[in-house]
């Protein structure tokens, strides 16, 4: 619980805490799964994308596990603070959501079938939660770095809040916005379930499929 605030609440630039110089921490130079860097530059053909869904342990793991995907990193992004810390992000006084940067080629895998991942591997209509992890930290959010990508977030939104709707669902609450700074989360927390196998993992889906692609012939 926050002090004299429910973490449920988004904090404000004015609330939020003092921005750092830089990183406090050291992240890792290799992906401990794909054994590429996990840090950029990366090789210029490749796209970059950030989701928000719950923990980001989970979530990590989903697309690391992508044919197409180059790297994968936990991170901290959609919020105020300049370089968090876990503890700070946790305590909902910088704004940002636990997210996973995707680094991906899309001549492997396009970025409609990432945000067909996305959707079905969490439940997006929880607003400030994702199951038993309450928080702003735990939002929904897909940050976008291309125009793009945010019509094809969009679109999708548009089409699988209809097969939500469809299956008893509310409206979705994800936050679909620019990207903006991604801050690269701790050492311990990257590629976690893979170091961890047995570790906490929050992630849990609607069980609905989401039809990319046809949001557009669907209105």
């Amino acid at each position: 619980m926050l002090f004299g605030r429910h973490k449920t609440t988004m904090v404000t630039r004015e609330e939020a805490l003092p921005d750092r110089d830089s990183r406090p921490y050291q992240v890792p130079e290799r992906h401990a799964v794909l054994g590429t860097p996990i840090e950029p530059p990366y090789p210029g053909t490749l796209e970059i994308a950030v989701f928000g869904m719950g923990c980001f342990w989970g979530a990590e793991r989903v697309f690391w596990q992508i044919d197409g995907v180059y790297s994968t990193a936990a991170g901290y992004a959609g919020g105020h603070t300049a370089h968090p810390t876990y503890e700070e992000v946790c305590s909902a006084r910088t704004g940002h959501a636990e997210v996973v940067q995707v680094v991906f080629d899309s001549a492997k895998v396009s970025y409609a079938e990432l945000l067909r991942v996305f959707w079905e591997s969490h439940d997006p209509t929880q607003g400030m939660r994702q199951g038993n992890d309450m928080g702003t930290q735990y939002r929904s959010a897909v940050y976008y770095t291309t125009d793009a990508q945010r019509e094809a977030a969009e679109e999708s939104k548009i089409a699988f809040e209809k097969v939500l709707a469809e299956g008893g669902y509310g409206a979705i609450t994800t936050e679909i916005a620019p990207a903006g700074p991604f801050y690269f989360a701790e050492d311990y927390h990257q590629q976690y379930l893979h170091k961890v196998p047995n570790g906490y993992c929050g992630l849990g889906g609607t069980g609905l499929s989401c039809p990319v692609g046809v949001a557009k012939a669907a209105e």
